[in-house]
């Protein structure tokens, strides 16, 4: 029998990792595309509503917003542990994402000198807060097929490397199941854990067998690599959609609470450290149709009011 991977990764971190969100605070005005980033006060309210259920809260980038989300970490809340990671730029223009632009070679070639510095970034903001940093994502979904920030996985094999040499903490990548499956075997050896993501609403499963498939899509990779721990980085619930994706009729409240909840308790009972998806709604993403399904994933409201998945919500 596999040991949990709760207790592996504890192992590696010095942390146990359960009870875990994903944390973005753009409230509405606020946007990574225009700069305007939330303030040292509104990510202490955020994180002070979000460590009453969760001591784990993964984040995107090293951003001025990430950056200032470990500082406050760090004064405010040094109980809370956080994942990092690299946003990186696409590489490659992937003519099988539908919402990509075409790039230049020039864009590209940018695009990877950026990288090449936020890679450096990320292994540096690692080393001056490993008291709060448990661990360090190499990208984001940069791999599957579907993806609009497509990176070469040699490239991404370069990162990995990097950063487990210029830093302290334990490193991965964080994609959906499916390319650990095969493009990704080679980058096994260089990841400490493998990140994985489920989201069974964008495949059109019913709320009801939605947490056996989650279970099913861990278990794959699981059994394939048993000698590394496997966490889920991101797995959720939209409770809105205009219909691009997810059918209306799934993306709602109570299919959130359902699916969270019954979610949350496998992550517990089966010692899987599963990084729910996520604290809050970010209105700067997607498309401007106010129904976007990427827009509403939150446990909370964009106004910080709860949803119902968190009526007697478990506290820490």
């Amino acid at each position: 029998m596999i040991e949990p991977a709760a207790r592996r990764l504890a192992a590696l971190t010095g942390s146990e990792i359960r009870d875990a969100i994903c944390y973005s605070g753009y409230r509405r005005g606020q946007s990574p595309r225009t700069g305007v980033y939330p303030s040292y006060e509104q990510i202490k309210q955020d994180l002070a509503i979000v460590r009453r259920h969760w001591g784990v809260i993964r984040i995107y980038d090293c951003s001025p917003h990430g950056i200032t989300t470990l500082e406050v970490v760090r004064n405010e809340y040094p109980d809370l542990r956080v994942l990092i990671g690299a946003d990186l730029a696409p590489e490659i223009f992937n003519r099988n994402c539908s919402w990509a632009k075409p790039l230049t070679e020039a864009q590209l070639s940018e695009n990877r000198r950026r990288n090449d510095a936020q890679i450096r970034h990320v292994a540096a903001t690692a080393a001056a807060y490993a008291d709060v940093v448990l661990g360090v994502s190499a990208g984001n979904e940069v791999t599957v097929d579907w993806t609009e920030h497509l990176v070469p996985t040699e490239r991404v094999a370069g990162f990995l490397r990097y950063l487990k040499q210029n830093q302290p903490r334990p490193v991965t990548l964080c994609d959906n199941n499916v390319p650990w499956q095969g493009k990704l075997r080679d980058l096994v050896p260089l990841a400490d854990f493998i990140s994985i993501h489920s989201y069974p609403a964008w495949l059109s499963v019913p709320v009801q067998e939605a947490l056996a498939w989650t279970a099913r899509e861990y278990q794959e990779i699981a059994e394939l690599y048993p000698d590394k721990p496997v966490i889920i980085t991101e797995a959720g619930w939209t409770t809105t959609s205009s219909g691009r994706g997810i059918r209306r009729e799934d993306a709602n409240p109570a299919n959130q609470a359902i699916y969270c909840r019954e979610l949350a308790a496998w992550s517990r009972k089966q010692g899987v450290p599963v990084f729910l998806f996520e604290a809050f709604d970010e209105p700067w993403k997607g498309s401007d149709v106010p129904d976007e399904p990427e827009k509403h994933w939150g446990f909370f409201n964009e106004d910080r009011t709860p949803k119902p998945v968190m009526a007697g919500y478990p506290s820490r």
